[in-house]
């Protein structure tokens, strides 16, 4: 039975650790976080049971794909880009609006977020040119390398970053350090270093500066509040009809972000007023500060009923307010476990393909993770990323499950060699006693 058991969770144990831990996590906090889904779908345990249901499913992908020897993961890669580029246009024009943003294709009985599946496409795209493109010496990769990683991310990063700019920029900083790993010529390195300076500085020009958006911005917002219906449905229309519009609709929201104009900041408790504007990032403060450093206990947090997305983009601070500042700090230790370990694997392959890959997708998962984070406890602009394998989602918890399976098939690999490259020292040790006995 402890067999069957072990032939069933092969890889690193290590790495099979974190991912269980974090599963349960999920299902305690999001069981708890989901009053709001518990109360309009009038089921107590209809919201949990789906999570619970995504979660098995992830599983078994992911017990599928470590079985799989990561070097076929080679031949799937030109479908899914064509997968990719496919859904990632369709969810353009023809997907379903997301607080504000067309990010989900409907499909019947679920919906499919393209950018989830393009992260990992990516990245495994990358890691086949980069290590195909590694010269014979060992010296680093080749200069065209960065040349045809960046014609195969590009225009996927701009298509992901019309709609979900936080997603984009994650992607390419992760496509960026894989370069960096592979050592792509450092000159290389510091002229797209040049580059993406230029291009957010131009960006960051482009959204402060259209006050066009940010009349009809206020606009929008004015009559949001007030409840004008008919103004709303007209903006959102011209959005629909517009090249333009439908280009620039975001602006309004990501300038609100990256400013960060908060004009409660340094007054009194009692003149602080709640807006719009920062009613999420309030409620995930109040849910840390009355945590009371080591917490309410699963399932008696107070802020679910209020902070928006408790179960998804602010769960951490829901596991700050039940589990305290220690259950914190251990959710932050699996994830840098799972990068540590990642790393650990890494360096014992052979080949430069599962390495690659085994750092892209674990850095993928981690720095997702850290954005997460700070967000929930007010270190930075609110982004909407989920807590990857924690948060409630559905495709995204999926796919987040066959990383896991891709990394766990990259470190049993890189365990058969290790332990073929025991064998093989034992056997020529055995040899050589036996010729000075001789």
């Amino acid at each position: 039975m402890e067999k069957k058991i072990g032939n069933l969770f092969k890889g690193d144990k290590g790495i099979w650790t974190v991912f269980l831990f974090l599963c349960i996590i999920s299902i305690v906090e999001v069981f708890s976080a989901s009053s709001t889904l518990t109360y309009h779908s009038q089921s107590y345990l209809g919201p949990i049971l789906g999570h619970v249901s995504k979660i098995l499913i992830g599983l078994m992908v992911t017990i599928v794909i470590l079985n799989i020897p990561c070097r076929y993961f080679k031949l799937i890669t030109p479908m899914l880009l064509l997968v990719t580029y496919a859904t990632l246009i369709w969810v353009l024009f023809g997907g379903q609006s997301i607080n504000g943003a067309n990010r989900v294709i409907p499909l019947p009985g679920f919906t499919f977020q393209p950018s989830e599946i393009a992260k990992g496409t990516l990245v495994l795209a990358a890691a086949q040119v980069l290590s195909a493109m590694q010269k014979p010496d060992g010296s680093g990769a080749d200069p065209l390398a960065m040349k045809y990683v960046l014609i195969m991310a590009v225009p996927a990063v701009a298509l992901i970053g019309i709609e979900n700019l936080s997603t984009a920029v994650l992607l390419f900083m992760v496509i960026y350090l894989m370069m960096f790993i592979a050592r792509v010529p450092m000159i290389q390195m510091g002229k797209l270093t040049g580059v993406l300076l230029l291009i957010v500085a131009g960006f960051l020009i482009l959204v402060f500066s259209l006050s066009k958006l940010d009349r009809e911005g206020k606009e929008l917002e004015a009559a949001q509040k007030a409840g004008n219906l008919e103004l709303v449905k007209k903006q959102k229309a011209k959005e629909e009809k517009s090249g333009w519009d439908r280009l620039t609709h975001r602006f309004w929201t990501w300038k609100n972000r990256i400013a960060g104009e908060d004009e409660n900041k340094n007054v009194e408790a009692a003149q602080y007023k709640v807006t719009d504007k920062n009613y999420q990032v309030t409620h995930s403060n109040l849910a840390i500060a009355s945590s009371n450093i080591v917490g309410k206990g699963p399932g008696n947090s107070e802020e679910r009923d209020y902070l928006p997305q408790a179960y998804s983009d602010f769960i951490f601070a829901i596991i700050i307010e039940e589990m305290g500042i220690g259950g914190a700090i251990a959710v932050v230790f699996l994830y840098v476990i799972l990068l540590f370990r990642a790393a650990r694997i890494a360096s014992r392959c052979e080949n430069n393909f599962p390495a690659f890959l085994i750092m892209g997708l674990t850095m993928l998962l981690v720095f997702q993770a850290a954005i997460n984070m700070c967000v929930a406890v007010d270190f930075g602009i609110v982004t909407g990323q989920p807590l990857p394998l924690v948060s409630r989602g559905g495709t995204s918890t999926i796919i987040n499950c066959a990383y896991i399976g891709a990394i766990l098939s990259v470190s049993r690999s890189a365990k058969r060699r290790e332990e073929n490259g025991k064998s093989e020292k034992k056997s020529r040790l055995k040899i050589t006693s036996e010729l000075e006995e001789s």
